[in-house]
């Protein structure tokens, strides 16, 4: 049964902070809130995880979350390639191409450690806090707080190797569309090999993954195929792309919420004597309903919750964290702030925007992140999850 009440309070929230916006910010802004909306709704309806994606992938062999991602790269490199090699669309838009150096390398192995310990990725964590789990609003504190401590280091990380941001759109966008075409589908098929050895067996991203439900009010109520995620984050991300001229991004609000709230408790941190304080300046004096990337981390978070309201699951905040839980989420936290903050971007910033772009830093980030996860599965027993080396031995 549906919940009135709570479905009623939420979504009269939304609206009212949408009108709002339109009136104070401006109608883009009110536009960019409603397109959050929608992607925490898709998130937590397609329970559409990048870290569990990975991991069942890594330890069971069932590729059905990595083959979604790759429809999801797909159908935005069909959107956003001819946008951004200017073929036609805003000439305004610009996509996100990072230099690959040393920073990614080293920020896409700590992500990946860290989302394999918080119980999510970027977008996992707030979509689950939308969610009202619990855990997830201690990861999320805690990336706050590691993506601040990064952002203290930003200036020396930035000055360690990097070759210069190469896209493979200076070669043109059909050409950068059959290459990476080319890779979404190897990555695809590795998946098909890789579950012939897997404990699992081979599952479609079109099946539902768990719930009941008519398909006629599935689309309200969830869950929702992985497919219908990947098509609709794609889709959502290129109305990002389109309405505020830079793709989806998400981490790099994280430090500005830090340093703002450090600032506002007159912890007198000098930013304005470190290179992230001078990079970012003018995103810094801004409020978090002003700057894009924090208004639509806010708008994700109500859209899950929105979600969670319109669907079938338990809502509860009685929910035990015992130690090794808690700990996990402040060790994968932390670990994640970091990262994403010298990586140019997390899971969403510099893997999706960034592959979205053209931007080989995109794949390098992949390629660091990878290592990370496998790590991060290392050290999960430790934490009392599952993991390798946490199964009993076979016989």
């Amino acid at each position: 049964m549906m919940r009135p009440l709570f479905v009623s309070l939420v979504l009269a929230a939304i609206l009212a902070a949408a009108t709002w916006l339109g009136l104070v910010v401006g109608t883009r802004s009110a536009l960019l809130w409603l397109v959050a909306i929608g992607l925490g709704m898709t998130l937590l309806h397609a329970s559409f995880g990048f870290t569990t994606a990975w991991r069942n992938l890594l330890l069971d062999g069932e590729g059905a979350g990595v083959r979604a991602q790759m429809l999801m790269l797909a159908v935005a490199a069909l959107l956003f390639y001819p946008v951004l090699g200017g073929a036609w669309g805003p000439a305004e838009a610009t996509g996100l191409v990072r230099p690959l150096g040393v920073s990614v390398v080293a920020g896409g192995f700590l992500f990946g450690v860290g989302m394999q310990l918080g119980h999510g990725c970027a977008s996992g964590t707030l979509y689950k806090s939308g969610g009202l789990q619990l855990g997830s609003w201690l990861t999320l504190v805690c990336m706050i707080v590691g993506a601040t401590v990064a952002a203290r280091h930003y200036g020396w990380w930035i000055d360690q190797p990097a070759l210069a941001p190469v896209s493979l759109l200076a070669l043109s966008w059909p050409v950068a569309l059959l290459v990476n075409g080319g890779l979404f589908l190897l990555i695809a098929g590795a998946t098909l090999f890789r579950e012939r050895q897997g404990t699992r067996g081979r599952a479609a991203c079109w099946q539902v993954q768990a719930g009941p439900g008519r398909p006629a009010a599935r689309w309200l109520r969830g869950p929702w195929p992985l497919c219908w995620g990947a098509l609709a984050l794609a889709l959502l991300n290129f109305a990002v792309l389109w309405l505020a001229g830079h793709p989806w991004a998400i981490s790099s609000a994280f430090a500005l919420w830090g340093i703002q709230s450090a600032q506002a408790m007159g912890l007198g941190l000098e930013v304005a004597f470190w290179d992230f304080g001078a990079v970012f300046a003018e995103r810094l004096a801004l409020p978090w309903y002003r700057d894009t990337v924090g208004l639509m981390n806010v708008g994700l978070v109500a859209g899950a919750m929105l979600a969670l309201a319109l669907s079938t699951r338990v809502v509860s905040l009685r929910q035990a964290l015992g130690g090794r839980a808690v700990a996990a989420s402040v060790v994968g936290g932390l670990l994640m702030g970091y990262g994403a903050t010298i990586a140019y971007g997390c899971n969403i910033g510099a893997f999706f925007g960034g592959i979205a772009s053209g931007s080989l830093h995109g794949w390098l980030w992949l390629v660091a992140a990878l290592p990370g996860n496998v790590a991060g599965l290392y050290l999960r027993p430790l934490f009392g999850m599952r993991g390798f080396r946490s199964r009993p031995a076979p016989g």
